[in-house]
């Protein structure tokens, strides 16, 4: 493929941006060719999303200039961003769940005949973007509540997709993919590159940037870094850039010394709320005090669903055993959970892990607040001296913990939930995609945090969808397929090519 002109697609001079006299964006510059991919870095809080609401016109109060083709543009809004061909599809989802998948992709949008809405035209072209674009058949008229959040993010991207944007702007893109899908989108990408589209991609996933990247620029502390080809910017180099410091170890040596058994799972069957099939069957197994058991499998083979099964969150008990330290979970319920010493964090905090009005502080003490009492009444000192610690522990990045905890970069909400698990002192952590949306250094915090945590006694159970992280975190593996256990791998036996075979149905 012939190299991008020089002649920027868009640049972005000295942008400047502040909330509350605290200044976010200090000059940053950024420049985008036609047909090229560039990935925009750096840690949580490093001012990628604000950068990204700027050009997308969603806050107009910021210093600096805007240049498209050469230029200058000052947008009104997110509609005029939009007219002047630049989509964004946000970390965040920004569909409705009770309309369907065709009402979502044309939204404000939409067909007409004869000044009269044309469902049927609308859900012919949604299915066309859906399979011209990303090769998936959805049902168009499906609501997008009914589908799993993997399937709502495709719905996402082909909806920035319909409107034909000559600036595509991803942020975290693939954080619910599976790995099938990421390379069905690379695929997507390198059409729309060839086409002269010019996409900025924003992710935490090193192998991702590399494998789609022509350039990287990196922010720091609201800061520009500096911008290189990908091909001329080692990942060394990159995590350096990212964090202002070498990180010699990203997963710190992990030495399981297995104490007595926290919990125990035996012959768990749970049913779909939604239907008639099992997606949890027959599934047993133990998780030992300073040991990290790790669960792997293809999307939707119920690991997820296991998880939940046993902290209760589900309306209908799962059938089964659960025992934690050695004594019966009567009746699975999040309220008994906690109080038998299971804590859990979820793989999608917006919607069930976080309360996004109330503050940071008030999310941190949620499953606490009869620690944070005095006579029955809610103590403010109490609870800002019991949280205050742990948002220091986890280097949670926030002006206040009295800040509405839907101003932080995901990376810091999902702090927000580790801590407030941490707060109901577990014995046994079950952790769902903790790291997802999470920067390379907080990562390496979140990896030392899990090694002191089985240090100091906790068992975890562990998913993570990045394959790296679980054979270098877990001490055993169990894979599920279509909802069984089908494999234990121990540590030294396990293998990406292992754990991908029995996740498939392999022998």
């Amino acid at each position: 493929m012939d190299p991008p002109a020089d002649n920027p697609l868009l640049q972005m001079l000295q942008i400047r941006k502040a909330f509350s006299g605290v200044e976010v964006l200090r000059g940053v510059d950024f420049a985008l060719r036609r047909g090229e991919v560039h990935a925009l870095v750096g840690e949580n809080g490093a001012g990628k999303s604000t950068l990204i609401k700027v050009l997308a016109g969603i806050h107009r109060d910021h210093a600096g200039r805007i240049l498209l083709d050469g230029r200058p543009v000052r947008f009104t809004g997110p509609r005029d961003a939009e007219a002047h061909g630049i989509a964004v599809i946000h970390q965040e989802l920004a569909l409705v769940p009770h309309l369907s998948v065709a009402e979502n992709i044309f939204l404000a949008r939409e067909p007409t005949r004869l000044g009269w809405l044309d469902r049927r035209a609308m859900r012919r072209q949604a299915a066309d973007v859906l399979r011209d674009n990303l090769g998936v058949e959805v049902n168009p008229a499906r609501q997008i509540a009914d589908l799993p959040i993997a399937a709502q993010q495709l719905v996402e991207i082909a909806k920035a997709l319909s409107r034909r944007a000559q600036i595509l702007v991803m942020d975290e893109p693939t954080s619910a993919l599976s790995d099938a899908e990421t390379q069905r989108l690379f695929s997507v990408i390198r059409q729309l590159r060839a086409r002269g589209v010019g996409i900025v991609y924003i992710s935490h996933k090193m192998d991702e940037i590399y494998a789609i990247a022509d350039r990287i620029t990196v922010l720091r502390d609201g800061e520009y870094v500096g911008t290189a080809a990908a091909a001329d910017l080692p990942p060394e180099r990159l995590v350096q850039w990212m964090v202002g410091r070498k990180i010699e170890q990203l997963f710190p040596k992990h030495a399981a010394l297995p104490g007595p058994e926290r919990l125990r799972v035996a012959h768990l069957w749970l049913r779909d709320p939604a239907g008639d099939r099992w997606i949890v069957q027959d599934a047993s197994l133990h998780v030992r005090a300073g040991e990290i058991v790790g669960l792997a499998g293809l999307l939707g083979a119920g690991a997820s669903e296991l998880l939940g099964a046993i902290f209760g969150r589900y309306g209908t008990p799962p059938h089964g055993l659960i025992l934690v330290d050695g004594r019966p979970l009567a009746k699975p319920a999040p309220r008994a959970a906690l109080a038998a010493g299971l804590a859990l964090l979820t793989n999608d905090r917006k919607t069930s892990g976080l309360v996004l009005p109330m503050s940071v502080l008030q999310n941190l003490s949620l499953a606490t607040l009869d620690r944070c009492c005095r006579v029955g009444v809610l103590s403010g000192a109490r609870e800002r001296a019991r949280c205050r610690p742990y948002a220091g522990r986890l280097r949670l990045r926030v002006r206040s913990l009295g800040a509405e905890v839907a101003s932080l970069s995901g990376g810091n909400q999902q702090k927000v939930v580790l801590a407030r698990c941490l707060l109901t002192e577990p014995k046994v952590l079950l952790l769902d995609e903790p790291t997802r949306g999470i920067d390379v250094g907080a990562k390496a915090d979140v990896y030392t945090l899990l090694n002191e945590l089985t240090a100091a006694g906790l068992g975890i159970l562990l998913i993570t969808s990045e394959l790296p992280e679980l054979l270098a975190l877990a001490d055993r593996i169990l894979v599920l397929h279509r909802g069984r256990i089908v494999v234990e791998l121990p540590r030294h036996a396990a293998t990406q090519e292992r754990i991908l075979h029995a996740a498939m149905g392999g022998a």
